[in-house]
């Protein structure tokens, strides 16, 4: 089963919840499959990625293409996602008030830093993006809304991880963990790094952890409802050093989250 997967919200193994829809959250499971990177997908290939019987998938990829949010392709014989899915999501990028508020600041921010700047929600063991701003004509990171990028290496990441109450934050740790154990050592030995960072000066690092050609730095954006996002700036290294996004960059950052949380998002 993919790592995304096992950090939802309630599994068969937990106590059973009689409010909790299992048909429902299968069917969920397998509209999340397609975020794994392939655009077309048959059952078995479904069912490997999720872990569901593929008789139990196929039920699932045949609701959830007579409702239009997967279309079946007879000559391949595989799925894809369908303008269903497009319309949820366009509607909660759009409806997204701190996104709007937050654009003109970011769009600011990234003009006169150049860099690429991020405003990145949690999905389980990903961080996705929802907005992203960067000079015109530069050669800053292109980040396209809907991208997902790793918790455990990434600036958005360990920045959320790091606002996280501290049993929430252990559970999901565990959990990349699991799927990660040989990388574990080592990115845990950069995560508490990042922590002592988060403590000291309100900001978290990735100096070319998840992609050793980027600088980036990442702070939590906290939300008057209690919602948790992140904001990122980062740029390819040979543009922005690591000193520059330690030193200036990252402390500028953390005052870019404080003006947008007094906007009253």
């Amino acid at each position: 089963m993919n790592d995304d997967l096992e950090t939802s919200p309630a599994t068969p193994a937990e106590p059973k919840d009689r409010k909790f829809v299992e048909a429902l959250s299968r069917g969920l499971d397998v509209l999340r499959a397609f975020s794994q990177g392939a655009v077309v997908m048959g059952n078995q290939d479904i069912a490997r990625i999720t872990g569901l019987p593929k008789p139990t998938v196929s039920r699932m990829t045949y609701t959830l293409t007579k409702l239009g949010y997967l279309s079946y392709s007879p000559q391949l014989e595989k799925y894809q996602l369908d303008s269903g899915v497009l319309a949820l999501g366009y509607a909660y990028v759009s409806n997204l008030r701190v996104r709007q508020l937050a654009k003109p600041y970011m769009d600011e921010f990234a003009r006169t830093t150049n860099t690429s700047v991020g405003l990145t929600c949690r999905d389980r063991l990903s961080m996705i993006y929802v907005e992203n701003c960067r000079p015109a004509e530069t050669t800053s990171l292109r980040m396209d809304v809907g991208v997902r990028l790793p918790l455990a290496t990434t600036a958005a990441g360990r920045a959320y991880l790091a606002a996280m109450k501290d049993e929430e934050r252990a559970h999901v740790l565990a959990a990349i963990e699991s799927r990660n154990p040989e990388q574990w050592p080592e990115w845990r030995a950069q995560l508490d790094d990042c922590f002592e960072d988060f403590r000291q000066h309100g900001f978290c690092l990735s100096l070319g952890n998840w992609d050793r050609n980027v600088n980036a730095a990442g702070v939590p954006l906290y939300l008057q409802d209690g919602t948790i996002m992140a904001l990122t700036c980062g740029a390819p290294s040979y543009l922005v050093s690591e000193e520059k996004v330690k030193n200036q960059l990252a402390h500028q950052l953390a005052m870019l989250a404080r003006d947008i949380e007094r906007l009253g998002v």
